[in-house]
């Protein structure tokens, strides 16, 4: 009996090691091919990445999820705020897909997509977030947000200002 119970509790063990550790995943420092002015914050859809512009051609890159199929898009725009912790409404366009969803959710909530910090964008409802989902993070998505782990979103915004170009390509 009670090498079945340790058994059990090295697997779950186990199973918490292999489920953490997938989602922690850190920025790496990369080369990024382009003519990006440091500081920029580039977003390659079609890799799920987003990197963060350095000096001489290297990159922070961060796994990120994006638009679903109809709901991505591409151009350069700005960070136009930044939030700890925020409240999130849903976008009209969400709320149609999903009429039960509540008008507010609170900053904190664990039902909160918005996660730990979000950094809007200027132009439109869009903005790149943390995820109270983390096994998101790598896929085809959202709404056309940009979704980074907690870990990862909490990192870049320390490293970014309001005013930060942001390019989203395809």
């Amino acid at each position: 009996m009670l090498k079945r119970i340790a058994v059990a509790l090295a697997a779950t063990m186990g199973v918490g090691v292999v489920m953490s550790s997938a989602a922690q995943a850190r920025p790496e420092l990369v080369g990024i091919n382009g003519d990006y002015a440091p500081g920029t914050i580039v977003v390659k859809t079609h890799e799920r990445r987003l990197y963060l512009v350095l000096e001489s051609g290297r990159a922070m890159r961060y796994p990120v999820g994006v638009g679903k199929s109809g709901k991505q898009w591409a151009g350069t725009t700005r960070i136009d705020g930044k939030y700890l912790h925020p409240a999130w409404s849903p976008p009209n366009e969400v709320k149609r897909d999903k009429p039960n969803m509540p008008d507010v959710i609170p900053g904190g909530s664990p039902r909160n997509p918005m996660g730990v910090a979000a950094m809007t964008l200027a132009g439109g409802e869009y903005a790149i977030h943390g995820t109270n989902v983390p096994g998101s993070v790598g896929g085809f998505v959202s709404y056309g947000c940009i979704r980074m782990l907690n870990d990862d979103i909490s990192d870049l915004y320390q490293r970014v200002s309001v005013g930060t170009t942001v390019t989203v390509t395809r």
